[in-house]
């Protein structure tokens, strides 16, 4: 029951509650699954209250008798009832920004640390006896007994040595099982566990937005780590000089997770960032991804052309994939071939044939495009453009009657004319094989929990140009912060967009060689609107802020 019981047993016998002679008989009347101060308290040598405020003033804690102590709901509430008898732990009240936890072993740090990790406040320990903790844990959560399998939340995923993880009870498995867990349930797109000079850091990516959610002690670090590798099956931990990739399968009740696993070498140890891809997400239409219904229409029509290039372009972590990935799935249909080329394959898509980029064997995006091209396809997704090969390539065989999708690194949606020339892209190719370029970016969307009526600072109706008839009809609304959305007064991110078609005098302006600032002014000339516009109807809306435009279309400011 006590992680270190020598050294209470030590500081029992210090305070004069023990005896040496009544260690001796407890040892002799001891049964085999009974610690010896499990003994000692049954055979009335010592009491648990006595054990636990000898932890207490040990540890520079207090004691609660929790049997005198009467607990609110709304404190019960703030500790999940399979966190709270996992861990047996029972909140007892709040103090400002801090949540008190009574505990049964202040000296067993790996579950304090665990606790730590998945609260949503900043835990502050109480000692309490381990009767008390049982009777609390029955009453307000009602279980008799604490179950230690781990599969009550159904998230489960392997062990790597073909044993389930949540079978095992170590700590540090424990503690990696909750991180999964608890960053899945917080809608996380990826994990950072960060050793830094004095501690390991752990934070979640959460729409779009790093937050802080533990420290631990730097020790933990290598356990970690290696049980991060063990649970991939195809990572070393004995090698932890140079940079490692690998892949955790994961599922939460019907509901199927993939996890890239990174590791990286860095001064005070291994640095390990796991990016959570949830299969839900390809199910998204275009509504979902942020389209309002004029745009909606528009790129329905742009995705179910017989031929021609469609990009999407932004920066990395602006959605293009599941952009693609959506257009995929509305367009999928059984008379219909449809290959992909990607590095990685970041999910598996029914129906559709996918292509892993290899390079170390010869197997690189043009010679995967290729060969994909003598496999008869109507539609082609090519991960990304990268250098001219690949870009003629694709551009061949859209003029040869495919309807290719890809993505393109530029800031709008009129740059990656300039960008595709660049790389060795004949101008007359280009306007002769893009049916258009759609520039993306991500904001986060109002919390529906918290939301309220908001206004905007004369500051922001200046920057987003609006005026007194928009004004007039706006629905800005602003979330005031829930624990739904901890506290951010955001949940969930959504797409907007900048939809550049190229017709036919676009495509003499482009032959013509002309500069992306022109190409971009007649582009709006004629009915283009740009991120910050679309970003602007989404404030006026009630879906974003302007903080949010603002912060994502910086570049797009006059």
């Amino acid at each position: 029951m006590y992680a270190n019981e020598d050294y209470l047993i030590e500081l029992l016998v210090e305070n004069g509650l023990l005896t040496d002679s009544d260690l001796e008989g407890a040892r002799h009347k001891k049964k085999a699954q009974e610690s010896l101060v499990e003994a000692l308290v049954k055979s009335g040598k010592v009491s648990e209250e006595d054990v636990a405020k000898t932890l207490a003033v040990s540890s520079s804690m207090d004691y609660v008798d929790l049997s005198r102590v009467e607990l609110e709901p709304e404190v019960i509430q703030t500790v999940d009832p399979e966190i709270a008898k996992r861990y047996k732990v029972v909140p007892v009240g709040f103090n400002g920004t801090h949540l008190y936890v009574a505990v049964v072993d202040p000296l067993d740090f790996d579950t304090l640390d665990a606790v730590r990790h998945v609260l949503e406040y900043e835990a502050e320990f109480v000692c309490a006896t381990p009767s008390n903790i049982r009777q609390a844990l029955v009453d307000f959560y009602g279980a008799e007994q604490v179950t230690k399998t781990k599969n009550q939340d159904g998230f489960s995923m392997p062990g790597g040595d073909g044993s389930p993880a949540e079978n095992a009870d170590a700590p540090v498995i424990k503690m990696v099982h909750q991180m999964l867990m608890e960053a899945y349930q917080n809608r996380a797109s990826d994990i950072h566990v960060e050793p830094l000079e004095n501690d390991l850091r752990i934070r979640y990516r959460i729409d779009g937005t790093l937050h802080k959610v533990a420290s631990h002690p730097l020790r933990l670090l290598s356990a970690m780590v290696s049980r991060i590798k063990i649970m991939t099956g195809s990572m070393s931990i004995a090698e932890k000089r140079v940079p490692q990739d690998g892949r955790i399968q994961a599922s939460v009740g019907d509901r199927e997770l993939d996890l890239r696993v990174s590791t990286v070498p860095t001064n005070h140890g291994e640095s390990v960032v796991m990016r959570i891809l949830d299969k839900s997400s390809l199910d998204l239409g275009l509504p979902e991804l942020g389209f309002l219904s004029d745009d909606q229409d528009v790129f329905n029509e742009l995705i179910r052309l017989p031929d021609g290039i469609l990009l999407v372009t932004g920066p990395t972590g602006s959605g293009k994939t599941t952009t693609l990935y959506a257009c995929l799935n509305e367009i999928n249909k059984p008379d219909r071939k449809i290959i992909t080329v990607e590095d990685p394959v970041e999910y598996l898509l029914s129906g559709i044939n996918q292509v892993q980029v290899k390079e170390d064997i010869g197997m690189t995006f043009q010679a995967a495009l290729r060969a994909i091209l003598r496999q008869a396809p109507n539609i082609i997704m090519i991960g990304e453009i990268r250098d001219a090969e690949t870009a003629n390539i694709a551009i061949n065989a859209s003029l040869t009657g495919h309807l290719v999708f890809s993505t393109l690194h530029t800031n709008d949606a009129p740059s990656a004319v300039a960008r595709l020339a660049d790389i060795g892209v004949k101008r007359f190719l280009i306007a002769s094989a893009v049916r258009a370029i759609m520039a993306q970016r991500l904001v986060r969307k109002v919390c529906k929990e918290c939301a309220r009526e908001g206004q905007l600072t004369e500051k922001e109706i200046k920057s987003l140009h609006l005026d007194a008839g928009q004004m007039a009809e706006a629905k800005i609304r602003e979330g005031e912060g829930c624990r739904i959305c901890r506290m951010t007064g955001y949940k969930g991110r959504a797409g907007i967009f900048e939809i550049f078609r190229i017709n036919e005098e676009v495509s003499h302006l482009i032959n013509r060689d002309l500069t992306t600032p022109a190409l971009r002014k007649r582009a709006r000339e004629l009915g283009m609107r740009t991120l910050r516009e679309d970003g602007v109807r989404k404030v006026l809306n009630g879906m974003t802020t302007a903080e949010e435009v603002i912060r994502v279309t910086m570049s797009d400011f006059d």
